[in-house]
């Protein structure tokens, strides 16, 4: 099976996961115990027969429940996903996750770096000098790291980096004049995709704007990348102990492979096989994550929308942020199955 017809193959197995997400979602918001109509009303309105009917009206539940089902998913289909009921009352959901939802991404983006970038390559030095101090020390700091919750490694890196001046968080690189909490500032990023000044490429031709935007989510980063940097360091050192007494590895050694070619081609790319479903299930952590690490350092992103959005019961939006949530689970997924393919193109071959 070519590699096209096996990502094909994967994509077309990924929409039944979107649609039995999506139906689920459905069933819970509004066939469930919780009254949507009722969440939008106060609690005298409740009580009015007419303001009631109203309600039911805006939001269709005055309809059969599978024609509503079916209206319901034609919307999302068509990313027509109307508007905000409690939460900026009035306002187009799709102009709020437009707005909301890059900052998500800015903040996952460095996540997801620092966790493959610093756990995996420490995970793989641990691996190669295993049982010396340097693996000791690392496996140990991999395993504290690991255990720390978000929540408190937020709000302790957030008293550390506001409190104490000598670390010199506030004047080491591009000032950050509005404090170490809040948004980070991607207006720059939002224009022409050719514009060399606003646009996509101003990441890299306006570095002064980029390395900001990077020191403002760098504290955030951290701490949403923290679990993945451990547990990846934990599983590379593993996978790269077992590639190593492997027969295959003893063969190059017999062959005279130097010492650079047996690591970086024998034993390095084979231990990265069983790592990309652990970075990638991470990755899935990290949507979730979101939620409670952009309330602690107040990044006005989709994982903050949507904790706002369920604890004011505004849940027609809460119904269009999961769905928006299964979207990247699922295409996180068909990433996952890309990279498989290329370390591995066996996989691709092993679906015929």
């Amino acid at each position: 099976m070519s590699r096209a017809r096996y990502l094909g193959k994967r994509f077309l197995m990924a929409l039944p996961v979107v649609w039995l997400g999506t139906t689920m979602t459905w069933f819970i918001i509004f066939m469930g115990p919780i009254d949507p109509a009722a969440r939008l009303l106060s609690e005298g309105q409740v009580r009015n027969p007419d303001a009631y009917q109203a309600a039911q009206t805006q939001l269709g539940l005055d309809q059969p429940p599978l024609q509503h089902y079916f209206d319901w998913m034609g919307n999302l289909v068509t990313f027509d996903l109307g508007q905000t009921w409690l939460l900026y009352q009035g306002s187009n959901v799709n102009a709020l996750i437009l707005d909301f939802l890059p900052r998500t991404l800015w903040l996952g983006f460095w996540s997801v770096l620092i966790a493959v970038f610093v756990g995996v390559p420490l995970g793989f030095y641990a691996g190669m000098r295993s049982n010396t101090v340097a693996d000791y020390v690392a496996s140990m700091g991999g395993i504290v790291w690991r255990a720390m919750p978000n929540f408190w490694l937020g709000i302790m890196l957030l008293a550390v980096l506001g409190g104490w001046e000598l670390l010199g968080w506030q004047t080491l690189g591009p000032d950050l004049t509005t404090g170490i909490s809040g948004n980070p500032d991607l207006s720059y990023l939002a224009g022409d995709l050719t514009s060399l000044e606003n646009g996509p490429l101003a990441f890299f031709t306006n570095p002064g704007a980029t390395l900001q935007a990077i020191k403002k989510v760098a504290p955030a980063a951290i701490v949403l990348g923290s679990a993945s940097m451990g547990n990846e360091m934990r599983i590379g050192r593993t996978a790269v102990l077992e590639v190593k007494n492997q027969d295959y590895v003893e063969l190059a050694k017999v062959k005279g492979v130097s010492d650079r070619a047996l690591v970086y081609k024998h034993i390095l790319r084979n231990a990265l096989v069983p790592l990309v479903p652990i970075i990638t299930s991470e990755a899935f952590l990290l949507i979730g994550g979101s939620v409670l690490v952009e309330s602690v350092f107040g990044i006005n992103g989709i994982g903050y929308l949507f904790f706002q959005a369920a604890i004011q019961g505004d849940l027609p939006l809460v119904g269009t942020l999961m769905y928006i949530f299964i979207l990247m689970t699922v295409g996180i997924n068909l990433i996952q199955d890309v990279l498989y393919t290329l370390i591995d193109p066996r996989v691709a071959l092993e679906g015929e």
